[in-house]
């Protein structure tokens, strides 16, 4: 089985790996969200200053995961390049397709995976991860083939 995949890398890619890979990266909105109502609550009970003051933290900390990944991708030389993959049985490799950066990703290493809706987070034990979205494919079938070789290689997806 070798699939040639070809992707152009989105801030929403990084993000969707991080939210797959940093537990707490998921209860960021929940937290803003209680946060925000707490604070509402303050308004409503006539505490204007604590209230608005809450209200503008639960902002910040909503919006402060999406500000930091934009901020990273924007500034790594390479994050927006439009990135090729071939896959076979034991390997990923990736290159940027002007050829400015290349990584071989043996599928045995990997620490596991996840499926999002958007993307394959492929996890290292080191705690990086690489994700593959889904727009990469040609076809369903092909995204069918790479789950069907994730699975066999590490076994069923992680939490996604």
């Amino acid at each position: 089985m070798a699939l040639r995949l070809r992707w152009d890398p989105a801030p929403a890619d990084w993000a969707d790996g991080i939210r797959a890979t940093v537990p707490f990266a998921r209860w960021v909105p929940w937290f803003a969200a209680a946060f925000g109502a707490f604070s509402a609550a303050l308004l409503v009970l006539d505490f204007t200053a604590p209230g608005i003051f809450g209200l503008t933290c639960a902002l910040v900390i909503a919006a402060l995961p999406a500000a930091g990944v934009r901020l990273s991708f924007r500034r790594n030389p390479v994050a927006g390049r439009t990135v090729t993959a071939d896959v076979d049985e034991r390997m990923v490799r990736m290159m940027t397709a002007d050829g400015t950066a290349y990584s071989e990703i043996t599928l045995a290493d990997l620490a596991g995976w996840a499926e999002t809706p958007r993307n394959f987070v492929l996890r290292a034990d080191s705690g990086a991860f690489h994700p593959i979205p889904g727009r990469a494919f040609d076809s369903t079938e092909d995204i069918d083939r790479f789950r069907d070789l994730l699975e066999r290689a590490l076994g069923p997806a992680g939490r996604s």
